[in-house]
């Protein structure tokens, strides 16, 4: 007889981060939580957004819900979930993901959706915005999708955003938060700050700036490589993300 794996529903040893520099080496493997996505982001950091901004049974949007990673912390932590994605396929994954049978949690519903066009919203009826956009035409998440913004280079990226932003502060309740993960690139040789473009962005829509946090990158794809072409090229590897934390 083969023993059934035990769930394990919660980080271990769990800290509210409080300061503005995050660093998770252990992506996190709870409940059903996995790093088989590329460009996931950690549980952590979901969870650490959540607990501190908003509290139960809030509604809590992930208009890039990828996997599912966002949703399966809302469950757990007993708020209301909404993803939404363009990618019907994502969201098979982000499905299998929040379907788990546990007692005393919260909601989520997936949306295949864009995330520039939340019509189905209504005004100010969102509590928290939590989520992790693609970069710029790094990760492709499609083939043939033409709206997925994956696919756009940074100038077209950033003109997408505004619409994104617009969007987020419409849907969102006044004085709530809105949480965006993003990176910076670099191209022939130079940085692109697209994170700190995109916090422009957010602002032009109205939102005010809370906090500005530096999550550390860990594990990053074909390190070996990038760590050889480093030296040999004279530039340093991107190991951090920020994490912008706005309200509305």
């Amino acid at each position: 007889m083969v023993k059934k794996k035990q769930i394990v529903w919660e980080p271990e040893n769990f800290e509210l981060e409080t300061k503005t520099v995050w660093s998770f080496p252990d992506r996190g493997k709870w409940a059903t939580h996995d790093a088989k996505y590329r460009g996931n982001w950690s549980p952590y950091i979901p969870r650490n957004i959540i607990l501190r901004y908003s509290k139960e049974n809030d509604i809590i949007l992930d208009q890039f819900v990828g996997s599912g990673t966002t949703l399966v912390e809302t469950r757990l932590l007993n708020r209301r979930g909404i993803g939404v994605d363009i990618n019907p396929e994502t969201l098979k994954i982000a499905e299998e993901h929040i379907s788990f049978e546990k007692e005393n949690t919260g909601v989520a519903k997936l949306y295949q959706g864009d995330s520039r066009d939340l019509h189905f919203l209504p005004n100010d009826y969102v509590d928290l915005i939590t989520t992790h956009p693609p970069y710029a035409n790094i990760i492709k998440y499609s083939e043939d999708i033409e709206e997925d913004l994956s696919h756009l280079k940074v100038p077209d990226f950033l003109n997408e955003m505004r619409k994104v932003a617009a969007e987020s502060y419409r849907v969102l309740k006044k004085d709530k938060f809105c949480a965006i993960l993003i990176g910076d690139t670099r191209q022939k040789g130079n940085i692109i700050p697209l994170g700190f473009s995109v916090m422009e962005v957010f602002k032009e829509a109205g939102f005010k700036l809370k906090e500005i946090i530096i999550k550390e990158q860990h594990n990053c794809k074909a390190t070996g490589f990038w760590k050889t072409n480093s030296v040999k090229y004279n530039f340093l590897l991107i190991a951090h993300e920020y994490l912008f934390i706005f309200r509305k």
